[in-house]
């Protein structure tokens, strides 16, 4: 019975050494007046943000031309959803930040971007709160874990993935990698429970539904134990066997589609060889700007020809693999977990394996930069007992300070595109991409000078290369004069002499020689174009509209429905189909043309009194009035002789 009662006790006190445990962990009232003091300076340093709209450079394509995300409403809302989930953007696939970017249209349209901004700055600040919580559980000091969230919270690094609208992948993925990183710590210092261990295979999910980055997520778990066990086992992968898998598969399905986009051909002359020097140059350029933040760019494009000094930075990979072998064979367990945690979630991303058109990106550090931030946290509470309290608290608001007025002047660069692509041009003066960006800003705000000494720029530069001809044809097309049009003819002709092979730019010049009335070139153009490249949709739509000018209703038609079977999205399109069946005589077919108009789009009155005349001539009396009532309530413009013929049940 004694002995019973021994074995009662010490099993008392090992619950209540575990209660004691856990509560070690808990924000205190500091913590937690810190914490949020860290946030106000977040939104403070990041107030530019809630001024910026939305810019030329990926937004169009992720969002603002995203036929399923301007496309979305009541009716089709599950079947964008789904295509969303199926489909890459760009070569990049990212459903889950397009899915909020689909709610985000829905909720409050294209026209008020504060919105979509602050949702980011909302991602980012959740990001913070994980930050500090992982800061607390990795043994840091109150001031340490103060400077590790700071830093992660307005080191300038952060403003892409903060104010780039594009970049929601980064804040949302970062909030999924994180909180797992959190309840991974839990498991080990709290004591394990599969609902965590659950939740973290679901919240790891829903990261690579994000940003295929967080493949890197599992490594970063065994780095982790490697922090709590100071050992490395088979055993600690082998517990990860299903989160690598996850890694594996989403793994190969962002390297197949971006294969599918060309995005992994390289857009450089540089060799193999060579591309491991750019690695190490990104690696170099990382670890510096981890500290002197210095030329940010949204863009950092290839050098045209590769520079010989690229070769001495070699030394970055050598002294960083010498750095973590020194710190695991020694057992400095805190300096190899910061470093190796930076390294594996940066390794992928320095551009070996060309994709994209820069060499680094800012947005690439957003999550890698938890493992320097944190080998600075940890540095910084092995000297603080040397510093007195003013000096040690000053050097942790300084180096906030310096670097939360860095970031305030960084994210004024997002404002716009034009804001965006005349800061980088002060870095890169001789890159096209910049000036033809920024050219098609100030063309789309009509101020038509600058769009033009834009585009001769980038011709300047590269007067060999056939996208600013077609860019700038572009530009005197939308204005519409004889002149500009006959210009413009001129352009794509150039495009089409340097590139004979793209089939946009004969789809382009078969529209302008259409707007000359030049229909007969107009329609030999686009056969070329199609025949170039059949998967080029506007092809089909302009020579629809020839057709529809020369009369040919059924070669019009045939190419518009040809159009609608892949973008079936567009409401205007579906009334034409219609409004042509119509004029063939094909009511019943001409039907559910009208029905997919009004349901994309219930408040065009011009679409009832079309299919009001179907209705009538199908013999659906009723309906055809409904329709017409239903369009005087829209405020449409009825034909009086439609009206009194329909209205009076004459004909039929």
């Amino acid at each position: 019975m004694g002995k019973k009662k021994k074995n009662k006790k010490e099993k008392k006190t090992k619950v209540l050494s575990k209660e004691k445990l856990v509560n070690q962990y808990k924000l205190s009232s500091r913590q937690t007046i810190l914490l949020f003091g860290i946030l106000i300076a977040t939104l403070i340093f990041f107030y530019p943000v809630f001024d910026a709209e939305f810019v030329n450079w990926d937004d169009d394509k992720n969002f603002s031309e995203n036929i399923l995300i301007t496309s979305l409403n009541q009716d089709n809302f599950w079947l964008n959803v789904k295509e969303i989930f199926v489909t890459p953007v760009i070569g990049n696939y990212n459903p889950l930040p397009i899915f909020t970017f689909a709610l985000e249209q829905k909720i409050f349209g294209l026209d008020q971007p504060v919105y979509w901004h602050l949702n980011n700055l909302i991602l980012h600040l959740l990001c913070i709160v994980l930050v500090f919580l992982i800061g607390r559980r990795m043994k840091l000091s109150t001031a340490a874990t103060v400077l590790l969230a700071g830093l992660f919270a307005i080191h300038p690094m952060r403003v892409e993935s903060v104010a780039w609208i594009t970049e929601r992948k980064d804040v949302l993925f970062g909030v999924f990698y994180l909180w797992g990183m959190l309840l991974y710590l839990k498991n080990l210092q709290d004591g394990h429970k599969w609902s965590r261990t659950i939740l973290i295979f679901i919240v790891f999910i829903l990261s690579l539904f994000s940003k295929i980055q967080a493949v890197i997520f599992p490594v970063s778990l065994v780095l982790i134990d490697y922090w709590w066990t100071s050992k490395l086992t088979f055993k600690q992968f082998l517990t990860k066997s299903h989160l690598f898998l996850g890694s594996l598969a989403f793994g190969l399905l962002g390297i197949y589609f971006l294969q599918s986009e060309g995005s992994l051909e390289s857009s450089t002359s540089y060799s193999g060889f060579q591309r491991i020097f750019i690695g190490s140059t990104s690696y170099l350029a990382y670890l510096v700007k981890s500290i002197v933040p210095y030329r940010l760019s949204p863009l950092y494009p290839y050098p045209a020809e590769f520079p010989p000094i690229y070769y001495a930075t070699i030394l970055s990979f050598i002294g960083g693999g010498a750095a973590l072998l020194w710190s695991f064979f020694k057992q400095k367990k805190h300096i190899f977990f910061g470093l190796a945690f930076f390294t594996a979630n940066v390794f992928f991303l320095l551009q070996i394996k060309a994709a994209g058109q820069g060499f680094m990106a800012d947005r690439f550090t957003y999550i890698a930069y938890f493992g320097l931030f944190y080998l600075f946290a940890f540095g910084y509470d092995q000297i603080k007992e040397r510093l007195s309290n003013p000096i040690k608290y000053g050097l942790i608001a300084g180096i906030l300070l310096i670097y939360g007025i860095m970031t305030f002047q960084q994210t004024k660069v997002w404002k716009n595109s034009g804001t965006l692509w005349t800061h980088v041009i002060k870095y890169h003066k001789n890159t096209t991409l910049p000036y033809g960006n920024r050219a098609n800003y100030y063309r789309d705000i009509g101020e038509t000078d600058k769009a033009l000494a834009d585009y001769s720029m980038t011709i300047s530069l590269k007067p060999d290369e056939p996208g600013p001809y077609n860019s700038r044809a572009r530009l005197y097309f939308s204005n519409g004069s004889e002149a500009d049009l006959k210009r413009a003819l001129t352009e794509y002709t150039l495009a089409i002499e340097r590139d004979p092979n793209t089939g946009e730019y004969y789809a382009n010049r078969g529209a302008t020689y259409a707007r000359l009335n030049r229909l007969e070139e107009g329609i030999k153009d686009l056969n070329k174009a199609i025949e170039i490249d059949p998967d080029f949709l506007n092809t089909y739509l302009n020579r629809s509209v020839i057709y529809n000018q020369m009369g040919n209703i059924d070669g019009a038609l045939s190419d518009l429905q040809h159009y609608l079977k892949y973008r079936p999205y567009q409401e205007d399109l579906w009334f034409e189909a219609g409004r042509l069946l119509n004029l063939k005589n094909n009511y019943t077919e001409a039907l559910p043309k009208f029905n997919q108009a009004i349901s994309l789009n219930p408040n065009n009155g011009k679409f009832y009194i079309e299919r009001a005349k179907a209705n009538f001539s199908t013999g659906n009396l009723t309906e055809a009035q409904n329709d017409l009532n239903t369009a005087k309530r829209l405020g449409a413009e009825i034909p009086e002789t439609i009206w009194n013929i329909i209205m009076n049940g004459q004909g039929g």
